[in-house]
């Protein structure tokens, strides 16, 4: 996984990010162009027109979010509207969704207890985009320090914050969006710029999401369960022990739903409670790499926790993360948990 490290206004940050990763933004946009077409029947040509359409209200909206894909463009000679795209993809690639028997994987948990607080993941998607994530790290002088896990040529994701932020992401499958609210990446971005917790779902949920998207914020005091369509949004609150838990399938009633959910998303959603009431429940601290072994779990198998692509699963479990939001460090692990290509740990100590 390539590192990148780029800093200064939201266009030399885009451009930093652009010139390292012209290789692999390439690549992302041939895996995209080739999985829109699959998933939605248009043409990159035709979703160009879609991003046209986002990249007007970015730009008057959110004006830094739009210079700094402006500079990745100019970094990696792209055209502007290729990385708007990339940076719209959960819009197009679930919103304007023409086969419905896609799977998607993801399997998320937040825990505070004991003064304890982590939050972490397993990212599923296809193996073919590994190649192109990157482990990115901003600094800018108006928002705190981010570290994420990217796909090229996106500038927002999974991570956390030198503030002790984290964000993590479940995909929902479902038709529909608005290009005039905050697609999905950029809606982690602004999560990652915030202070707080509190303040990151304040701004997302006075924002609104354009697609379909779950996305947890937490910090060393509160987690936040943010269920968004593109007209609505729903909080969820941590259970009596402290957990929030989810996979693709929505938890609150949403009336803008029409797709059914894979059925392994209920079986994940049912196995992590089970570990994680047999790990997590007792009266004694965890450890970080404790709370890591969740997500290395094969019970249904492929399509497990621990995801693999075989069929039936379209997808694998790319990476895992896991955060420590109290001393504002995490570990990346690429690959599957149980076969780890490489491990990161992301810390802030040098900040």
């Amino acid at each position: 996984m390539l590192e990148v490290r780029c800093e200064g206004s939201p266009r030399q940050i885009g451009i930093q990010h652009g010139g390292a990763a012209a290789k692999q933004i390439r690549g992302s946009v041939t895996f995209y162009a080739d999985l829109f077409k699959k998933y939605t029947g248009r043409s990159w040509a035709n979703v160009l027109v879609t991003a046209e359409q986002f990249a007007t209200n970015i730009q008057q909206t959110w004006p830094n979010y739009f210079e700094e894909i402006e500079g990745i463009a100019h970094g990696s000679g792209r055209d502007l509207l290729d990385i708007v795209a990339l940076n719209v993809r959960t819009e197009i690639a679930f919103g304007q969704l023409s086969k419905s028997n896609r799977s998607d994987g993801c399997t998320t948990v937040s825990w505070g207890h004991h003064g304890q607080y982590f939050l972490g993941q397993n990212w599923d998607w296809m193996e073919e985009q590994k190649q192109n994530l990157l482990l990115l790290t901003i600094v800018s002088d108006d928002s705190p320090t981010k570290k994420m896990v990217t796909e090229a040529g996106i500038i927002g994701k999974i991570g956390l914050n030198s503030a002790g932020v984290g964000v993590c992401l479940n995909a929902i499958r479902a038709r529909g969006y608005s290009d005039t609210r905050l697609p999905v990446h950029l809606a982690l971005r602004a999560a990652l710029d915030a202070t707080s917790a509190a303040g990151a779902a304040k701004t997302l949920e006075e924002t609104g999401v354009g697609g379909a998207a779950h996305i947890l914020v937490a910090d060393c005091h509160e987690m936040i369960s943010l269920e968004f369509t593109f007209e609505s949004c729903i909080r969820l609150v941590p259970d009596e022990k402290g957990m929030i838990l989810h996979t693709n399938h929505m938890l609150g009633k949403h009336r803008s739903i029409d797709e059914s959910p894979e059925e392994d998303s209920f079986a994940r959603m049912v196995r992590m409670k089970a570990l994680t009431d047999k790990v997590l429940s007792g009266v004694g601290k965890v450890s970080l790499h404790e709370f890591a072994r969740l997500f290395d779990d094969h019970d249904g198998f492929p399509q497990s926790i621990c995801r693999s692509q075989q069929e039936p699963s379209e997808d694998a479990t790319v990476f895992n993360i896991v955060m420590n939001l109290q001393s504002k460090s995490a570990v990346v692990r690429l690959g599957r948990p149980c076969c780890v290509d490489t491990e990161y740990t992301l810390s802030f100590e040098d900040y």
